[in-house]
């Protein structure tokens, strides 16, 4: 893989942040918990959204100790969202979250999107958690509701990451990448495909940001001081996506 370089987080003369974004799904904290949290902190991020979050017995507890673990505050999500989650920084100051439940297919899991509106000093961005549907027609209404969601935080910057379960010649990653930057294709730094995290060749999971974000760089955090090759792979099913991207400073009214 290739290696990865970011710059750090940090506030601007001007109140525009510099923020990192961490998009991973941790299969319900299943496998190695000590390295999944280690890779998390090595990622140094101010925004983590997880998918497969634990979400039956005592979920908020195993929220609160990853939390705990990555020096992070959970933000939102988790069952209420049917799995996505969103973990936050000390830095944000949040405005108000809300979980959402999509409708329910017979047969098919339920899913749902964790979301958020934070400020990072004089930065203002809407936050979404996804995790997309294996069913392609399901996934493509997903998709759209994704989109809907986002423009109904009536907010000027916005980040959208998870799990699509599609790839980016996919119907619903095209909706995506159509609407909002994908930070990859952008700003590609380390690796580029995600899954399976043993043998990668799969691009499933992404980061998106709206028009008007600076894309810093974006991809699977290997090389980056601190995240080992074999951390990656014993922490969970997927790669993590990690994304540096300046957020305007909020325009006075």
């Amino acid at each position: 893989m290739a290696t990865m370089s970011l710059p750090d987080s940090r506030t601007e003369q001007d109140g525009t942040a510099v923020i990192r974004v961490l998009s991973y799904n941790i299969r319900s904290m299943r496998d190695d918990r000590a390295v999944l949290a280690r890779v998390v902190r090595a990622c140094a991020p101010d925004l983590v959204l997880v998918q497969e979050a634990p979400r039956f017995f005592r979920w908020r507890k195993y929220a609160a100790r990853l939390a705990a673990a990555t020096d992070l505050v959970v933000l939102g999500g988790g069952a209420t969202a049917a799995g996505p989650l969103l973990l936050c920084s000390l830095r944000a100051t949040v405005e108000r979250t809300d979980d959402i439940l999509l409708p329910r297919t017979p047969g098919l899991h339920r899913r749902g999107f964790a979301t958020a509106v934070v400020r990072f000093a004089g930065a203002r961005l809407g936050v979404v958690s996804c995790h997309l549907s294996l069913q392609r027609q399901e996934r493509l209404a997903q998709a759209e509701r994704l989109v809907e969601t986002v423009d109904a935080l009536d907010v000027e910057h916005a980040v959208v990451a998870g799990d699509l379960n599609d790839v980016p010649s996919g119907r619903s990653f095209r909706r995506l990448a159509g609407r909002y930057q994908d930070c990859w294709e952008v700003r590609p730094q380390g690796g580029e495909y995600t899954f399976p995290a043993h043998d990668p060749r799969r691009r499933l999971d992404a980061v998106f940001a709206s028009d008007g974000i600076e894309v810093l760089g974006c991809g699977v955090p290997s090389g980056l001081p601190g995240v080992r090759d074999a951390d990656l792979r014993a922490a969970t099913d997927h790669l993590p996506v990690l994304a540096a991207l300046r957020v305007p400073a909020a325009r006075a009214v």
